[in-house]
């Protein structure tokens, strides 16, 4: 019971400043999507695709999560994007304070869009909102069709699934198809992308995406 209790009170407090954050981010008319998804999956490749041209449309920022090192901040540092990493230091997740207390790095006021790659962990992260607007699995098909099943708390509390590395589909036994349906038994309301970064497929979509999310949040 005493495990229990604790949990509850760690949530709540992490539930309390996420509401914080979103209404910060909401007062500075900013669009907030938290990425989730296995190491591996493709989650720092999928920014690196998107990121230049959501620039295009407005002002990104990124927040890098990881246990150790800073490699994947470098990475989308290059493309001179603000971003400030947060390592875990152990920890499989981010919390909401720990979004909080990176929050001053940025200019809030001068950026539209800010994007969480969160640690990659398809449990952890998805009991803690972090004050997203959105949150968006990433499973490689490389992975296997069964992940919507095997770890289907994250797909239910998810608003996109990206499926990534579609063009090794021909080269491992698993279906785009059926990963897509199998999702779609977890949240029949999940939005769907399938691409690949080394084709280009579905990248621009994506891109589409999140631009008209953010349209439709400040309209």
């Amino acid at each position: 019971m005493s495990k229990i209790e604790l949990k509850s009170k760690i949530l709540k407090k992490n539930e309390s400043i996420a509401e914080d954050i979103r209404a910060e981010l909401n007062s500075n008319g900013l669009w907030c999507m938290n990425l989730i998804g296995s190491p591996g999956s493709g989650k720092t490749t999928l920014l690196e695709k998107t990121m230049p041209l959501l620039s295009k449309k407005g002002r990104c920022g990124v927040i890098e999560g990881d246990v150790k090192t800073d490699y994947d901040m470098k990475r989308i540092a290059a493309l001179n994007i603000p971003t400030v990493q947060i390592e875990t230091s152990g920890s499989c997740h981010l919390s909401s304070e720990m979004i909080k207390n990176v929050l001053p790095n940025f200019s809030l006021e001068e950026l539209d869009f800010l994007v969480i790659e969160n640690v990659g962990n398809l449990i952890c992260p998805v009991a803690y909102d972090l004050g997203e607007d959105q949150r968006l699995i990433v499973v490689s098909i490389t992975e296997g069709d069964e992940k919507p099943l095997k770890y289907p708390a994250a797909f239910v509390s998810a608003d996109v699934l990206v499926v990534t590395k579609a063009d090794l589909e021909p080269y491992v036994d698993a279906s785009v198809k059926k990963m897509v349906d199998n999702a779609k038994s977890i949240n029949r309301n999940i939005t769907v992308f399938v691409t690949s970064a080394k084709t280009g497929e579905g990248i621009d979509s994506l891109t589409g995406y999140f631009s008209e999310a953010f349209s439709a949040k400040v309209e």
